[in-house]
């Protein structure tokens, strides 16, 4: 059974307009409502690649209700500690004609102590080994930044496996911790090391360090360009499909979902890579955070591309 864990999940909404022009009323040529939140995109990606998975997390108020009703209709298995504040709502705005966009994140609901350790509980019921757990987004208030790390030793304790997908802090103490699998972009790679990650010989050079910290397998993400994945006896570097982008928010969350599918299944991490980077660049070729058919991403995986690095590991 694969698990996604999404603490802070939004509503996303997104508003396409003719021009992104500042400091003028901005009128709307479509509008879509996605369910939003980094695990939630994992989940809804499985489902299209014809894998279930049950999404855990926390939810508040009419958009979790929201939440809870979209997934479940789309025959997505939940399990929510409900909270008492509202599920935030986050805002895309799209220009058609230039293909930028603006996205603005509400902070989330703040969360109860309560509530965290209902979430614990939960957490703790469902483990089996040879499961996987997607852990995945950023915090609302009043969850620790250690919260990742903690579950990671639960989960991992408990014979599971732990894909880790965050930012800042509790990405870096989630790290420490030792994941099966971490997925910093180039920049969160530099903030956890110190060091500069701006080119693919930086990512190859700084895997170590990440590894060391008990992770199995290290995937460095650089968006468009593709990703750098270790698993401390060789280093990949996967190219990306090239494709027509259209909005690339949730397109990591599709890239994590192909690769935990293949790994689940027992595929070496660089196949499962490539399988990643043909879901990502699949989402990033849709509208919103709308999820690309099994077909689209089937045409793409033969245009991913493996270099193999010469840097030691």
């Amino acid at each position: 059974m694969i698990y996604t864990l999404t603490l802070n999940p939004a509503v996303d909404k997104e508003h396409t307009v003719p021009h992104l022009v500042m400091d003028e009323v901005l009128r709307a040529a479509s509008t879509r409502v996605d369910h939003g939140g980094k695990g939630f995109n994992v989940s809804r990606m499985l489902k299209v690649l014809g894998t279930s998975s049950t999404s855990v997390g926390l939810v508040g108020g009419h958009n979790g209700a929201l939440l809870r009703d979209g997934l479940e209709s789309a025959g997505i298995r939940t399990d929510f500690v409900q909270l008492n504040g509202e599920t935030r709502t986050n805002v895309s705005i799209v220009d058609k004609a230039l293909a930028h966009y603006i996205k603005v994140n509400e902070t989330g609901p703040m969360v109860s102590a309560g509530e965290i350790a209902s979430l614990m509980t939960k957490i703790e019921s469902r483990l089996k080994p040879d499961d996987w757990w997607v852990l995945a987004g950023s915090l609302p208030p009043g969850i620790p930044d250690d919260i990742y790390a903690r579950i990671i030793h639960i989960i991992q304790e408990g014979g599971a496996r732990v894909v880790l997908d965050s930012s800042g802090e509790p990405l870096r103490l989630g790290c420490q911790a030792g994941p099966y699998l971490a997925k910093p972009n180039a920049c969160e790679a530099s903030q956890i090391t110190g060091k500069p990650v701006e080119t693919v010989e930086e990512m190859a050079l700084i895997t170590p360090e990440l590894l060391a910290m008990g992770i199995r397998v290290v995937v460095i993400s650089a968006g468009k360009k593709g990703a750098l994945i270790s698993d401390g006896k060789q280093q990949w570097f996967g190219h990306a499909p090239v494709i027509e982008e259209h909005n690339p928010v949730g397109a990591g969350d599709a890239m994590v979902a192909g690769m935990v599918w293949r790994l689940a299944q027992g595929e070496e991490p660089s196949t499962a890579l490539r399988w990643g980077l043909a879901c990502g660049a699949a989402a990033a070729s849709q509208p919103g955070t709308g999820m690309a058919s099994k077909a689209i991403i089937e045409n793409l995986f033969p245009k991913t591309i493996l270099e193999l690095m010469n840097n030691a590991i």
